[in-house]
């Protein structure tokens, strides 16, 4: 029987298994940051355990950094010991660091994809959900709880048992306007936020073979709302082409050797996957959520279900919202287009492509935040900033931000918000703030109109 894409990595990298139990797995990247670092790191202390393999791990600074004036000293002081603890702890360590106002600092799942660390056939983690993003590239790459990011530094292994395979495929052209966070969002609304769990999902078919690499990282980043232990897209030239002369990619003939073998890992046609879901390109539409789970989603043209159950009730008391009602005409105060989902530099041109001769509307707020310093540079190089600034909206610098609110950037409560994040639960954005789930297309229509539209009749 043939080999599925996560069987071949996966197997690959099994150190021992134990006798009908758990196996042991190399990873070969650990990427760290400020929020769940400090506790391993104690441990370790604790125990005078060095870290194995320090030259593995890269660590950002990015869940608790301010997105304005990152100059000056930082204000919170939670924000500012986090920071000067990840600095002292990777100084202490040997670890690279790309600390806040370095050029290649950034949110974690978008600078470590652009500087070229993450790579095909790799496993990857991170003690943050959406490590999953990486599995964009065809490496298995997945969350983990603090303890584990303590056994990752003593051993470079974890003890894991190996997931089931669910395989999840696409086919047909996309409707003009549906970007990659409808493809997502509207299979997950289909099977549910549980569908994946105990799983590992592959995405299949012509529509993700079409995607750009930024399209199939923000697939990948939100496995993890329906539940899978991670996502992944077999990797192919598109794939080859996005590392090729990144900072940390091989080169020459080290590179074409590398590629010979990446091109060996896509699925073989006579394998099995443990579960199957198949969808029609042509019956996708703009997305956006109505509840507070991401499973909780409609098509533009669709109207909120009319579902009885004691947790659709509450979702829909906490939003405000009523059954059988549309989400077209919903005045908006807030616009958010960042987070590890939707903060490349692909999601702002798709922005300022809309926006450009427009103006924001004066209900209002708009914040794009840039993944990492490099798109950020991108975004004013190609002169993105100057349409945002003439439209009124307001760029700010890099990080997680609005994405969970661990820092200033926080939507006000019982106003509403349409983010281009992964996570629509209460209180994500801030205490009683209210989000509603959309890609950027949708996010930027919605700050220049002050209202949601029905994007498809402008585009049709």
């Amino acid at each position: 029987m043939g080999k599925t894409l996560f069987d071949k990595v996966w197997d690959a990298h099994v150190v021992d298994t134990i006798e009908n139990g758990p196996q042991i797995l190399y990873i070969d990247k650990h990427l760290i940051h400020e929020v769940t670092s400090p506790q391993a790191f104690n441990e370790l202390e604790e125990r005078n355990i060095p870290v194995f393999r320090p030259d593995q791990i890269v660590a950002t600074a990015d869940h608790n950094t301010p997105t304005i004036n990152q100059h000056l000293p930082i204000k919170d002081e939670l924000s500012r010991k986090q920071l000067e603890q990840l600095s002292e702890n990777c100084h202490n360590n040997n670890i690279t660091l790309y600390e806040l106002g370095h050029k290649y600092n950034g949110i974690v799942h978008v600078m470590a994809p652009e500087l070229g660390i993450t790579q095909p056939g790799m496993t990857i983690v991170c003690g943050d959900s959406h490590t999953s993003t990486h599995g964009a590239f065809g490496t298995i790459a997945f969350g983990i709880g603090t303890s584990q990011v303590a056994q990752v530094f003593a051993s470079q292994c974890l003890l894991l048992t190996k997931p089931k395979s669910l395989r999840v495929t696409v086919n047909g052209k996309l409707r003009n306007g549906v970007l990659s966070k409808d493809v997502i969002l509207y299979i997950i609304s289909k099977i549910g936020t549980n569908a994946g769990t105990g799983y590992f999902c592959e995405y299949a078919g012509d529509v993700f073979e079409n995607m750009s690499m930024e399209g199939r990282m923000t697939v990948c980043n939100m496995s993890i709302e329906m539940g899978a232990r991670g996502g992944m897209i077999a990797p192919d030239e598109t794939t080859f082409e996005y590392v090729k002369g990144r900072k940390f990619a091989q080169k020459g003939e080290a590179f074409d050797k590398k590629v010979a073998y990446w091109k060996t890992l896509p699925t073989d046609d006579d394998a099995v996957f443990d579960k199957e879901y198949h969808f029609d390109a042509e019956d996708i539409e703009p997305m956006l959520t109505y509840g507070t789970n991401p499973g909780m989603g409609i098509k533009i043209s669709e109207f909120i279900p009319e579902t009885s159950d004691a947790s659709f009730e509450k979702a829909l008391d906490y939003m405000n919202f009523k059954k059988g009602e549309t989400l077209i005409g919903k005045p908006i105060n807030f616009v958010f287009i960042g987070s590890c989902t939707n903060s490349r530099i692909e999601d702002f041109r798709i922005a300022a492509d809309y926006i450009k001769g427009k103006r924001k509307a004066d209900n209002v707020t708009a914040w794009l935040v840039p993944g990492s310093k490099q798109v950020e540079a991108q975004i004013i190089e190609e002169g993105l900033k100057i349409i945002f600034d003439d439209a009124g909206f307001e760029l700010r610098q890099p990080g997680c931000s609005a994405c969970l609110a661990m820092n200033d950037d926080k939507i006000l409560q019982g106003e509403y918000c349409v983010s281009t994040s992964n996570r629509n639960f209460e209180g994500r954005q801030g205490q009683g703030a209210r989000t509603i789930l959309a890609s950027p297309l949708m996010a930027a229509a919605t700050a220049v109109e002050g209202k949601i539209i029905d994007i498809t009749k402008q585009l049709n």
